[in-house]
């Protein structure tokens, strides 16, 4: 079935016959791992595609299948059979045919070829088991065939908004006020929350959360999970602590921007993007170049979906951001007491829909479980004793709301007036657009389903008895678009960004954003300075500013010097810095150490004397904190100002001596890359060891959650957990001069050289080409497959 031409075990030339392709293809791979795949028609284009995501992936869309079709218990025990029941509550179950027309008129063909090409794949696997990935063998499973379906079924693992939110903001609300809950989110604009009549927020705790995290959840591996018993299957239902399933939703977002060609030196648009995400090991991108004749385009898309979502196609170029439209709200119900299973609505009350599910188990027989369905969505929680029951609605029951598949669509757009119509195909995540073309036109729009309540906010649960229903989604053609502003760019980093004139309250995205440091920065770089160049972007891309930093060292450098020499110490180190988190920067460490260890718990403890209510609030809003210190207000006593600067000088005093516990008595030795370092881990990792290290790192980084380069981290240990793992800068109209990175590598098979090769480069904020004219991609080839039809 297979000859080689070398002996190299992953970089050769193959030839390899693949069931169900029409013509021959091939797969050319350049120096840095990138797929480019050219095919004869599209039918076999996204055959290859499929194909070629397992060929580098095949672990990891296999595990990312069977999470979210429930699938774990059967290849890893009891211990995965909770999160195989939350995970099915939020598949898809609407008209099949409704939710592939959603996405293109011939999305249906698309996903059939794609997953036709994974499957010829694993069969190769089965035929050769040499080339099965060293993580099924260490965990005793196979990969499974998908089916079409399979890709537009699954939900849960998009980015939608504010379920957790509404459940923290009801617990606090019941015990504090607004000013504590705005410590845990800003709201933008600022707002009320709308209480509705006779629900008592104070009845709803954390756990009515369990199953909805659970089901969003990752896969993570334990010897105590793995060998759970099937009595303790429920016992599995715990994610993490509360702090971090927060930290986590905060710190998902990107930036991305276009630039006019009246603002280049080139005269050419440029655009770029660098989606932030959690990171692993492999990346949760994946960059491929698809041509066939009509369509040639290359980006970055998740491996397990056809097509790409940032890249461009010779004509257009087109990225995304996180946007805040609210797409989610909890319903809470009155239960009868004498009908089981019966919620109040309207008038009477109202039979649940109970599915029984049959879940295989590994060593066990199959399992039989019931799922329970309002008329708004899967029921997450009962209290029977207290005859009430919790119900999320989300987007995700509509047709074309499977993340990221609208990009079948808008990825072949080649005008501005192609790309705004096939962004009405956008379901989710929500997000901003934007896009830029050869005839240089550059813009931004929002785009994703955005839930209307014509009589509520959506900030808090709200009865699920029919007196708060959505009216319907916001049509697209009301959505606000901006076109080749005066301004020479467009740009987005998950902030508030709706025109100053939009009528929040009768055209609703939502009230929750990401705090706007990122975006203020990336306006500020773009706005200064000459004509802008691709460095100019990719410097930004990495830059390390910090604008909170700026804001609190005004304060920080206004205070008296003191007595103690740590402090006359720490000033000097301010007074000179740039506010700049170099990774080498003595200052940055002393900075963060100071923001994160000592400021932030301080200013919590005197602003919420609830001590049990922090955790909740976990882990701060950054301009909430920023606020409270640049106008300080009764909260910190008779005196604000005075408590407020003796606050920042015992937590600078303490900054300076606990680095000099982490890092020696110098300064001159202390580097924030010293706590502050990137890490992609795999999940198998501390489970698997017959299956070698699979983690990536660690690598100092500068940076944090603040900075246009993105590198969220723990703040237990410092690790960066989150950023861009994937960046693109594109030339528009000049292709191959665009530039690219994937951390820490593009293949997600250990055994490739590209399976760590790019992370020293990204921790380094260096790029490699994002090659697309056929010779410049031959000149660098390094791996060359070609397939042919099976018979």
């Amino acid at each position: 079935m297979t000859e080689t031409t070398s002996t190299e075990p992953l970089l050769r030339d193959e030839r390899i016959a693949v069931a169900g392709l029409r013509q021959p293809a091939s797969i050319h791979v350049d120096r840095w791992g990138i797929p480019h795949l050219r095919a004869e028609n599209e039918h076999d284009l996204f055959l290859a595609q499929g194909f070629n995501a397992a060929r580098d992936r095949l672990w990891q869309i296999d595990l990312w299948r069977k999470r979210g079709l429930g699938l774990l218990a059967a290849d890893f025990g009891p211990g995965y059979l909770a999160q195989d029941r939350a995970s099915r509550l939020f598949l898809y179950r609407g008209d099949i045919e409704a939710e592939f027309a959603a996405y293109a008129p011939d999305a249906r063909a698309i996903c059939e070829a794609f997953v036709a090409g994974i499957n010829a794949y694993v069969a190769l696997v089965e035929a050769e088991p040499r080339r099965l990935p060293p993580e099924f063998a260490a965990m005793g499973t196979r990969p499974q065939r998908w089916s079409a379906e399979d890709v537009v079924r699954i939900r849960s693992h998009s980015l939608t908004r504010n379920a957790l939110s509404e459940v923290l903001r009801a617990i606090v609300l019941s015990r504090a006020d607004l000013a504590t809950d705005l410590l845990r989110k800003n709201l933008e604009p600022m707002k009320e929350p709308a209480r509705a009549a006779g629900l008592d927020l104070s009845a709803l705790g954390l756990e009515v959360l369990t199953q909805f995290k659970l089901a969003t959840a990752g896969v993570t591996f334990s010897p105590e999970r793995l060998a759970a018993p099937l009595e303790a299957w429920r016992r599995w239902t715990g994610v993490t602590d509360l702090g971090e399933i927060v930290e986590g939703a905060e710190m998902e977002g990107s930036n991305n921007w276009a630039i006019h060609g009246s603002r280049t030196e080139s005269g050419r648009p440029i655009l770029a993007s660098d989606p932030h995400r959690a990171h692993a090991a492999p990346s949760l991108r994946y960059i491929v170049h698809l041509e066939s004749p009509g369509f040639n385009a290359i980006g970055a898309g998740e491996p397990g979906v056809p097509g790409i979502s940032i890249g461009h196609n010779g004509t257009a170029a087109f990225a995304l951001t996180i946007h805040g439209a609210d797409q989610e709200d909890v319903y809470v119900y009155e239960m009868a007491h004498d009908m089981p299973r019966h919620y109040r609505h309207g008038d009477g009350f109202e039979a649940m829909e109970v599915v029984e599910e049959r879940f295989a188990v590994k060593g066990h027989p199959e399992q039989v479980l019931e799922l329970c369905f309002t008329r708004h969505g899967p029921v997450i929680a009962e209290d029977r004793a207290a005859r009430r029951a919790v119900a999320i609605r989300t987007v995700w029951s509509q047709p074309g709301a499977a993340p990221y598949l609208g990009s079948l669509s808008s990825m072949r757009a080649r005008s501005l007036d192609e790309f705004r119509d096939a962004l009405r195909r956008w379901g989710t995540p929500s997000v901003n657009k934007v896009y830029a073309d050869v005839g240089g036109t550059v813009a931004w729009a929002p785009a994703g389903f955005a839930p209307q309540r014509p009589n509520w906010d959506g900030l808090l649960p709200v009865p699920g008895d029919g007196s708060h229903e959505w009216s319907g989604m916001l049509d697209p053609a009301e959505y606000p678009w901006r076109v080749d502003p005066l301004e020479g760019f467009v740009h987005s980093a998950n902030e508030q960004n709706m025109p100053a004139d939009w009528p929040h309250a009768t055209k609703t995205f939502g009230y929750e954003w990401t705090e706007a440091s990122r975006a203020r920065r990336i306006r500020e770089a773009l706005t200064r300075g000459p004509l802008l160049t691709l460095a100019d972007s990719t410097d930004l891309q990495t830059d390390v500013t910090s604008l909170p930093a700026r804001r609190l060292c005004a304060l920080l450098l206004a205070l008296p010097r003191g007595a103690e020499p740590e402090l006359w110490a720490a000033r000097t180190l301010l007074e000179d810095w740039d506010h700049r988190l170099e990774a080498d920067s003595a200052a940055a460490a002393l900075f963060e150490v100071f923001l994160t260890k000592h400021l932030k718990p301080r200013l919590l403890a005197a602003l919420v004397p609830d001590a049990t209510l922090r955790p909740l609030l976990l882990p701060q809003d950054m301009e909430s904190l920023l606020r409270a210190l640049e106008r300080p207000d009764a909260r910190l006593g008779p005196d604000p100002a005075r408590a407020r600067d003796a606050l920042l000088t015992e937590c600078l005093l303490a900054a300076f001596r606990d680095c000099e516990a982490r890092m020696g008595v110098s300064p001159a030795g202390w580097q924030w890359g010293r706590l502050h370092q990137g890490y992609f881990s795999h999940a198998l990792m501390g489970v698997a060891p017959e299956a070698g290290n699979l983690d990536v790192g660690p690598f100092p980084v500068g940076g944090s959650a603040s900075t246009p380069m993105h590198t969220g981290y723990r703040p237990g240990d410092f690790r960066c957990t989150y950023g861009a793992s994937v960046r693109l800068v594109m030339d528009v109209g000049a292709w191959d001069n665009s530039l690219c990175i994937n951390a820490p590598g593009q293949s997600g098979d250990p055994a490739s050289p590209h399976y760590a090769d790019l992370a020293p480069h990204w921790a380094r904020g260096e790029y490699v080409p994002l090659l697309y004219s056929r010779e410049a991609v031959d000149a660098m080839e390094m791996q060359h497959i070609v397939l042919v039809p099976a018979g």
